[in-house]
């Protein structure tokens, strides 16, 4: 059953949740019909590929060949015990060529969303900080679980892939 509205800002699975949307950039975040749409916390600008894509942060540019890129959310998650989070894509970005890789939250995790983004288009595309990047819908398990996996308490910033040692 996917969690919706008032039960899931009772929930809290994101900190300090937004009840209702709020335009940022013509694109739109904070409580929807069915989940929550979340923000990204730093600048990214994909280029003309001729050349290279850009990760902008605030401290300085970090520099990324290709058509993808790592960023991090505003928000911070909180997931309850009885929840899963499942990341999909805004329209608004969708349709200028922009795909955000599909994530689950699991139950327990806690942390910053590190998000994976391509971009299939050709022309420059910049995506403010603030804007409105993704949408979450939470789906309530049968049985609580607790996620204590190698991505729990993921700090405030891009993560990028830890790979299990053997």
């Amino acid at each position: 059953m996917i969690v919706n509205g008032k039960s899931l800002l009772a929930a809290a699975p994101i900190k300090n949740m937004v009840d209702g949307k709020i335009n940022k950039h013509g694109v739109s975040y904070g409580l929807g019909e069915a989940g929550y749409d979340i923000r990204i916390k730093q600048e990214i600008a994909f280029t003309n590929y001729k050349r290279e894509g850009r990760l902008v942060f605030s401290d300085g540019e970090f520099h990324r060949r290709g058509k993808f890129a790592l960023a991090s959310t505003v928000e911070e998650f909180d997931m309850p015990n009885f929840l899963v989070g499942i990341v999909h894509d805004k329209s608004t970005w969708a349709r200028r060529g922009l795909s955000v890789f599909n994530t689950v939250l699991e139950p327990g995790w806690k942390g910053w969303l590190t998000i994976e983004l391509a971009y299939h288009g050709d022309e420059e595309l910049i995506i403010p900080a603030g804007s409105g990047i993704a949408q979450v819908v939470f789906h309530e398990t049968q049985l609580p679980a607790a996620y204590t996996g190698k991505y729990n308490f993921q700090e405030d910033r891009p993560v990028p892939a830890k790979l299990i040692e053997d």
